[in-house]
């Protein structure tokens, strides 16, 4: 798991720190991943918050929008689901 955000690396590192995350959050300063996803706001230069949860073959099975998204709690009940079905 890990999360992206278009803020520098030091910024992502107080956020996860402010929210009490202990996987990575990556910087996407250029802005690319936010583009292909089609969650960037280009006329305010941030993106809309979502989580997606994808699985090993790429395929998106969960999106967290909004304040949602800011807790992971619904992304890792997802994770927990899709491993289960795997079994």
């Amino acid at each position: 798991m890990f999360g992206i955000s278009v803020d520098s690396q030091p910024a992502n590192r107080e956020f996860a720190k402010q929210i009490g995350v202990t996987f990575p959050i990556l910087s996407d300063f250029q802005r690319s991943v936010s583009k292909a996803y089609r969650i960037l706001n280009e006329e305010r230069g941030f993106t809309n918050r979502r989580t997606f949860v994808i699985d090993r073959q790429g395929v998106i099975r969960h999106i967290e929008k909004d304040a949602r998204a800011i807790d992971p709690s619904g992304a890792l009940q997802m994770c927990s689901l899709l491993e289960h079905k795997k079994q």
